[in-house]
C-alpha cells in the first residue's frame, strides 16, 4: 500500500474536523430540544440523552442475538445430512487439517463399536477390491486396535453395510495386528454351488480339504496327526455326504492308512467297506465296544514299540495312519434300561475317552458324528477331546456349544450356526486351529467315488504283495487262486502245513498262525476263514 501524499493527508484532516463540529452541532441542537420540551437543565438533558442512546443500543444487541439463534436452528438440518453422508467422524473433522478420512468404513466401524468415536480409518490405508463374490477392504486399525476388535463385533458392522453376519468373512494378517481383510459378500453364501475339486486339485491341498469356503476355494485341516473331530447338526443337513467327502479326500491326501468304519446309519458309509479294515453296519453298543478293544489294543501296542524305541535310543517308531469313523454316535451311548446294557455304555464312555486321548500319539484318529448334539448325547470327557469341531444348522445357542465347545462363542469371529440355511446341505462352521470358517462340504459324484476307492483298493493289493510271504497272506494268495471268499479249516491245514489230525488242534493251530480267529460259512455249519477277515488283518499288519 503506497503512503498518501501530504496535501491528500491534510484535506482529509479537514474533512474529519467539519465532521466532527457538525456532530457536535447536532447534538447541541438536539440537547437544546429536549431541555426546552421537557423544562430540564443542561444536566437533565445530558443524562436523558445518554439513558436512550444506551437502550436503543441494548435493543440492537438483543435482535441482532435473536436473528443469529434463528439463523443457526436452520443450518442444523444440513448440517446434520451433511455428516448421515459422509459420517459422524469425518464430518466432525472437516475443519481439521489431516490427511483425508475413509468415511464408510470410520461411520461402520465406530458406530459398531470396533474403533472409538474419536478413531479413524485413513483413506490411504484403505484398499478396496470388487471381486466376483463381493467387495473386499483391506485397511489398517488405529494404533492400539486389533482384528479382535473387529471380529468381536462382526454382527453390528454386517448391520452397518446392511447385510447379515453369514456375508462377512474376516481374515487377519501376518505382518500386523492391526491389518484386515474384509470380504463382504453381495448376496447370500453359497447361494450358487461351486463345483466339486478334481483329484489334483484334493492332492495339492495342503492338508485335507472338507470343503470349499463362501470364495470358493478349498478350506480343510493341515493334517488330522494328533487331531480327531467331532461332527454335528440336525437331521437331514447332510453330515453323511460331507463326510463321505471327507474320506474321498483321506483316499486321495493320505494314500495308504487303516480305516475303521462304524456306520450308525447302517448304509451311510457303505462305499467304503471295501477298504476298510473293519466295517460294521449295526447300532448296538456292544459292536461299539468291540470295536473300541482293538483300536486301544493297536494303541498300547503302538505305545510298548514307543517306549522300547525311547528305551533302546532308537528313532521314533513310524506308525500307518487310522481313521475311526462313527456315523450316528449318539445312539452307542444310549441304553435299553437293563443294567447290562447300562454297564455295556459305561464301558465304552472309558473306553471311548481313552482312544481319542491317547491314541493320537499313536497315529489313530477318530472323527464321529451325530444328528443329536446335546449334552446327554456325547459323553463331555469323550467330546472334550477333540481337537477340531465342525457344526451344520442347529437351532439354539446350547446346542452349538456342545458340538462346537462351551467356549465357542468367546473365540475371535464366530459363526452361530443357527444363522446357516438348512436348505443348503453341507454347510457347516468348521472351527479348526482356534478360528471359524464357514464352508459348504463337497459333493462328489458316485462314480467319482467309487473309481478312488477301487484305486486305493488296488493299491492296498500290491502292498500287501510286496510284503515278505507269511502264513497270512500265504492264505490269502491261496484264496486268490482259487477264486472263493470262504475256505473251510480243514482245506486250509495241509495247504499251510499243518499236519494236526483233530480239528480242534488244527483250528487253534491255524488260528495263531494267522492271527485271526475262524469263522463260519454262509450256513454257519463250517467253521473256517472268509477272506474279508483276512484281508482285513493283513492290512492292519502292515
Amino acid at each position: 500500500m503506497t503512503k498518501q501524499s501530504k496535501p491528500d493527508a491534510e484535506e482529509e484532516l479537514y474533512a474529519q474536523a467539519a465532521g466532527a463540529i457538525g456532530v457536535l452541532c447536532i447534538a447541541a441542537g438536539i440537547l437544546a430540544a429536549i431541555k426546552d420540551k421537557l423544562g430540564l437543565s443542561w444536566g437533565g438533558a445530558v443524562a436523558v440523552a445518554v439513558g436512550a442512546l444506551v437502550a436503543l443500543g441494548y435493543a440492537a444487541w438483543w435482535i441482532r442475538t435473536r436473528i443469529h439463534a434463528y439463523l443457526h436452528r436452520k443450518r442444523q438440518p444440513a448440517a446434520a445430512s451433511r455428516q448421515e453422508a459422509t459420517g459422524d467422524v469425518a464430518a466432525a473433522q472437516e475443519d481439521v487439517q489431516g490427511p483425508p478420512v475413509h468415511a464408510g468404513l470410520t461411520t461402520a466401524l465406530s458406530r459398531a463399536g470396533a474403533i472409538g468415536k474419536e478413531e479413524v480409518i485413513l483413506d490411504e490405508d484403505v484398499t478396496v477390491k470388487q471381486l466376483d463374490v463381493g467387495t473386499l477392504y483391506k485397511f489398517l486399525l488405529p494404533p492400539g486396535r486389533t482384528s479382535e476388535d473387529v471380529g468381536k463385533q462382526l454382527g453390528s458392522i454386517a448391520s452397518m453395510f446392511g447385510v447379515t453376519r453369514l456375508h462377512l468373512k474376516l481374515e487377519t494378517s501376518r505382518k500386523s495386528e492391526r491389518h484386515v481383510r474384509l470380504l463382504v459378500l453381495k448376496e447370500p453364501p453359497f447361494s450358487r454351488p461351486f463345483p466339486a475339486p478334481t483329484r489334483q486339485e484334493i492332492a495339492d491341498f495342503a492338508g485335507v480339504p472338507m470343503g470349499h469356503d463362501v470364495t470358493g476355494k478349498l478350506v480343510g485341516v493341515p493334517t488330522f496327526d494328533k487331531a480327531s473331530l467331532l461332527v454335528g447338526g440336525m437331521t437331514q443337513t447332510g453330515k453323511t455326504t460331507l463326510v463321505n467327502g471327507i474320506i474321498t479326500c483321506l483316499l486321495i491326501a493320505y494314500g495308504d492308512f487303516d480305516l475303521y468304519l462304524l456306520d450308525g446309519k447302517l448304509c451311510g458309509l457303505t462305499e467304503f467297506q471295501k477298504v476298510a479294515v473293519r466295517y460294521e453296519a449295526s447300532d448296538d453298543p456292544a459292536v461299539l465296544g468291540s470295536m473300541l478293544d482293538e483300536l486301544n489294543a493297536r494303541v498300547d501296542d503302538r505305545y510298548t514299540k514307543m517306549q522300547e524305541a525311547k528305551r533302546n535310543r532308537q528313532p521314533a517308531p513310524v506308525f500307518k495312519p487310522v481313521f475311526f469313523i462313527i456315523d450316528e454316535a449318539a445312539d452307542f451311548y444310549v441304553d435299553d434300561g437293563s443294567k447290562e446294557s447300562q454297564e455295556t455304555v459305561r464301558q465304552n464312555e472309558d473306553k471311548s475317552r481313552k482312544l481319542v486321548s491317547k491314541s493320537l500319539e499313536s497315529g489313530i484318529s477318530t472323527i464321529m458324528m451325530t444328528q443329536r448334539p446335546s449334552n446327554d448325547a456325547i459323553p463331555v470327557k469323550v467330546r472334550d477331546q477333540f481337537l477340531y469341531r465342525l457344526c451344520l444348522y442347529v437351532a439354539a445357542k446350547g446346542t452349538a456349544k456342545v458340538a462346537l465347545g462351551d467356549s465357542y462363542f468367546e473365540t475371535v469371529a464366530p459363526i452361530h450356526p443357527a444363522l446357516l440355511d438348512p436348505k443348503i446341505p453341507g454347510q457347516a462352521v468348521l472351527f479348526a486351529g482356534g478360528t471359524s470358517a464357514l464352508i459348504r462340504g463337497f459333493w462328489f459324484a458316485d462314480e467319482f467315488i467309487w473309481r478312488t476307492v477301487d484305486e486305493a483298493l488296488a493299491k492296498q493289493h500290491s502292498v500287501i504283495s510286496e510284503v515278505p510271504e507269511t502264513p497270512l497272506t500265504r492264505a490269502l494268495k491261496i484264496m486268490e487262486e482259487r477264486g472263493v471268499e470262504f475256505i473251510p479249516t480243514a482245506d486250509l491245514a495241509p495247504l499251510l502245513d499243518v499236519t494236526d489230525t483233530s480239528p480242534s488242534m488244527q483250528g487253534r493251530r491255524i488260528s495263531k498262525l494267522l492271527g485271526v480267529p475262524p469263522g463260519k460259512d454262509e450256513k454257519g455249519v463250517v467253521r473256517g476263514y472268509w477272506v474279508d477277515d483276512l484281508s482285513a488283518a493283513a492290512k492292519a499288519s502292515r
